[in-house]
């Protein structure tokens, strides 16, 4: 893969860190170089927030035409370049390439919905109850936002943050995961080239995230922070933002339950299974995580899903036919590889399992299925974060939804019924911030994407997540 940056990207310049320091991008399907990236540091995480507060008065004065034109051309100029992008997503991230085309689309959609977001204008007129006065109540830019984007979805999470950001008038600064740099400076780039002025977007890739992030919440020109990753280190970032009450959103962790109901119809929910488990190689965190199947339909739902299961195709996420890529690092394979057999362990048992081809030199992990899970068991109580899919029984309805909401976590969750109502009331007692119903994905960049409990504060994508990077203002006017 060549044609894309690989420095560091402050006040509108591509550059080297102050050190000439370096890191390797890593290709997990092969573990092989692709790419060598500019390790930025104090000294550039510091530049980037100089650059977004020169640039924040220019920008957040900008009609909301301008900078609506702005984003609806940077849409446009991700899907001309789709092709090259998703290339580039299973280079570094190693995902399969249709689940790469299919994040390019998606991610470039967020420029889409928040370019026709941001000139639908808000706030409120209306007379005081008492009289006298009016209440006009507006919005303004929260200031430079800081945003921290995971590995998994290298472009979504980008644009998911990034374009209500700058609908909202803010500028940033941006963090991408060290594993997956280059598809972030591409879409920085192609930010740069649709008009976004010089100092608008910068972006930090680093080996030092702690202090990178610890530095950008220590300035006070910083007044947002977005942040989408594990729950601990959420835990520790929410910290660092209240010694300077700065407005934090997070999207963290999950562990997600798929509910099969005795009614559900089977086909359906197989699909959906496949799409809300296999999806860039279970490696998401709305991944379902937790099958619950009631047991009058529990061996009918596992043979076929197992069977589909083991069809799966595991290789390089380039290679035709490929359905399941590599996870990201040898330590996430590592990770999945233990919950599997202390399982086993505790008496779960591997009923089926996709197919390894004997050549594959990357961290893959083959797609597996388990029975007979004990809800105990670590498997079901923490995110696997990789292609397993684990089943318990179930009969009773209290029961149920008593171990589903049994968990700190409250992303997502799926439910199969084709009796609606019932499917809608199992839906309600979830104490979940998202639920499909009947389908096996929950993401839409009109739809608020958020969760309940350790899963993380505010939401993203909708008309809410442009209310994220804006502050409420009103004017008393008197009226006597």
């Amino acid at each position: 893969m060549t044609g894309f940056p690989t420095g560091i990207m402050t006040a509108g310049e591509v550059r080297e860190a102050a050190d000439g320091r370096r890191f390797e991008v890593v290709d997990p399907a092969t573990t092989q170089p692709i790419a060598s990236v500019a390790d930025g540091g104090l000294v550039e995480a510091a530049a980037a927030v100089d650059a977004a507060a020169s640039a924040l008065s220019t920008w957040s004065a900008a009609s909301p035409r301008e900078r609506s034109d702005i984003l609806m051309r940077a849409f446009r100029g991700m899907r001309d370049d789709a092709d090259r992008l998703a290339e580039l997503i299973v280079s570094e991230n190693g995902k399969a390439l249709a689940d790469a085309k299919a994040e390019v689309s998606y991610a470039a959609e967020f420029f889409r919905w928040f370019a026709e977001e941001c000139v639908r204008g808000g706030g409120a007129f209306h007379e005081s109850p008492g009289g006298g006065t009016r209440t006009i109540v507006t919005t303004r830019p929260v200031g430079v936002a800081a945003l921290v984007t995971p590995w998994n979805f290298p472009a979504a999470m980008v644009t998911r943050k990034v374009a209500p950001a700058l609908a909202a008038g803010c500028t940033v600064v941006l963090k991408p995961a060290a594993e997956t740099p280059l598809t972030a400076l591409t879409i920085a780039a192609i930010l740069r080239e649709s008009g976004v002025p010089d100092g608008v977007v910068n972006v930090v890739p680093t080996t030092n995230a702690p202090g990178v992030v610890e530095h950008w919440l220590s300035r006070p020109e910083v007044r947002a922070l977005s942040f989408t990753g594990s729950t601990p280190v959420g835990r520790t970032l929410l910290e660092q933002a209240a010694k300077r009450v700065v407005n934090p959103s997070m999207e963290l962790g999950g562990n997600a339950p798929f509910i099969v109901a005795d009614d559900a119809d089977i086909d359906a929910a197989v699909a959906g299974a496949l799409v809300a488990k296999f999806r860039n190689g279970g490696q998401a965190c709305t991944a379902a995580n937790r099958f619950f199947v009631h047991d009058a339909v529990v061996e009918e739902f596992s043979a076929a899903f197992g069977a589909a299961l083991a069809g799966l195709s595991v290789g390089h996420g380039l290679d035709p036919g490929t359905d399941v890529g590599p996870l990201v690092t040898e330590t996430a394979a590592a990770g999945v590889r233990r919950l599997v057999e202390e399982a086993v362990a505790e008496g779960a048992r591997v009923t089926h399992q996709a197919s390894l081809p004997a050549d594959l030199q990357g961290y893959f992990f083959p797609p597996t299925l388990l029975r007979d899970v004990s809800a105990s068991s670590a498997v079901m109580r923490q995110e696997i974060f990789g292609p397993v899919a684990a089943i318990t029984g179930w009969a009773d309805d209290e029961e149920l939804v008593r171990q589903v909401n049994d968990t700190e976590f409250g992303l997502a969750a799926y439910v199969y019924s084709r009796d609606l109502k019932r499917a809608l009331r199992l839906a309600e007692s979830l104490e979940a911030g998202m639920v499909g119903v009947n389908r096996g994905s929950v993401s839409d960049p009109a739809a608020p994407f958020g969760g309940f409990k350790q899963s993380g504060l505010g939401r993203e994508g909708a008309r809410m997540g442009l209310e994220e990077f804006q502050e409420v203002q009103y004017f008393s006017v008197d009226w006597s």
